[in-house]
């Protein structure tokens, strides 16, 4: 099997590396380089190409691929299958569940969800095939599940990861480092492995104790963060008073 995987950022980087670890034959392309014609696909044949590339560049790199034979396969969670038209019949979506750095490449896939789906059950069949030389924990997701999914991981992850820059900011000016609260952040992360995240809510917002929240917001007055402090606090009261 022979891949092209368009997209040196860190989602394609990561994925090269782990196919070719798995002995696949891939080729990392850039695919700036390629839109802008500094390197060209004529002659290279391949079984499958992977769009690992901004949502708003997808259509425009698949355009640029005449390989109608071939499975073309995005990595977002929010394309639908027809970025690729018509003339590429055999086409698809391989979205695995992860944050991924290429300064970080990631060694063992097999916790990774991966969310696949086909234009039809041979596609589907396809890339089941190539999902499963990576990880066990495959899921069939049309274009709603994983739109939902990928707005899930943003608050999940991308907003989360906000809060520990904002929690890094409030102790800048304090003789307290940040690393003093990576054990809280350990074990907040553990409970929802056996709690649903409504019963691992703790805090002054779920217990309703305005005198510490009022507290807080005066000593945040003067920070970009008081806003954020009060909403949240409200959504936690929110969810409380149900």
């Amino acid at each position: 099997m022979r891949i092209v995987i368009f997209g040196q950022g860190n989602v394609g980087t990561n994925l090269a590396y782990a196919l070719e670890r798995q002995g696949i034959h891939v080729e990392l392309l850039s695919a700036r380089d390629f839109m802008n014609n500094r390197i060209s696909i004529t002659g290279l044949t391949a079984d499958v190409y992977i769009y690992a590339v901004a949502d708003h560049v997808l259509k425009l790199v698949a355009e640029k691929v005449d390989a109608p034979r071939a499975l073309h396969l995005h990595t977002s969670g929010s394309i639908p299958i027809d970025v690729f038209g018509p003339e590429k019949p055999h086409a698809g979506v391989l979205y695995f569940f992860q944050s991924f750095s290429k300064d970080a490449l990631i060694d063992d896939w097999s916790g990774i969800p991966c969310f696949i789906e086909g234009r039809n059950i041979d596609d589907v069949a396809a890339i089941y095939s190539l999902a499963q030389m990576l990880t066990s924990r495959i899921y069939e997701a049309n274009q709603h599940d994983r739109e939902r999914l990928h707005i899930a991981g943003v608050f999940a992850n991308n907003y989360t990861n906000l809060m520990y820059r904002i929690a890094a900011e409030v102790l800048r000016n304090t003789q307290i480092p940040f690393e003093a609260l990576l054990p809280l952040i350990d074990q907040t992360a553990a409970k929802v492995h056996t709690l649903k995240p409504v019963d691992a809510q703790t805090g002054p917002a779920q217990r309703g104790d305005e005198a510490v929240i009022k507290h807080h917001l005066e000593i945040l007055e003067a920070t970009p963060y008081r806003e954020v402090y009060q909403a949240l606090a409200a959504l936690i009261g929110k969810g409380r008073n149900h």
